[in-house]
């Protein structure tokens, strides 16, 4: 996956997932949002129609939601610091089914005192899912801080856990 530095029109569309409602975001190129609807106030509405990498994006979570996508080959960007670029880049590696801790994250990154400033970055992540911020807990195993809201992010864990193992629960 990569981060495209284009900016272009963008565009939008909807996917209702198992999970809810989700807004998808983003250019010709790449996708920028991927983003939880819980209030349809927050439809956006009169945007230009859907791009071919938008249609690809909702097959492909059309597949993850089945249990038949692990991986997404979807070119992504989000504008960001350097250091939260570093972040969401590192969580593009932590494998399906996998979760690791806020410190465990801060140790890759290099920096094993970062541990608030990587949680700060996880949780600017505009593009849920497909940079996998719901793969990181507490140190402790918990379950802590998701934009989409804890019972997703445990849906999520337990989906993905669930088709890797074939065991129906993590938590």
């Amino acid at each position: 996956m990569n981060y495209h530095q284009n900016m272009t029109e963008l565009y939008y569309t909807y996917y209702e997932s198992p999970t809810g409602l989700i807004r998808i975001g983003g250019t010709e190129t790449y996708v920028s949002e991927l983003t939880f609807i819980d209030n349809k106030s927050q439809i956006k509405h009169g945007e230009p129609g859907i791009s071919d990498v938008l249609h690809h994006c909702t097959e492909q979570l059309i597949e993850y939601f089945q249990g038949k996508r692990r991986d997404f080959n979807i070119p992504v960007h989000q504008e960001g610091t350097e250091f939260q670029s570093e972040v969401w880049s590192k969580l593009l590696e932590v494998p399906f089914g996998k979760t690791m801790s806020y410190a465990e994250l801060s140790r890759i990154i290099g920096d094993p005192k970062a541990v608030r400033a990587v949680a700060g970055a996880n949780s600017k992540n505009k593009i849920a899912i497909i940079v996998p911020c719901h793969r990181i807990i507490g140190t402790d195993k918990s379950l802590t801080g998701y934009a989409g809201g804890l019972m997703r992010k445990k849906w999520l864990l337990q989906h993905e856990f669930r088709i890797k193992h074939g065991i129906q629960t993590l938590f």
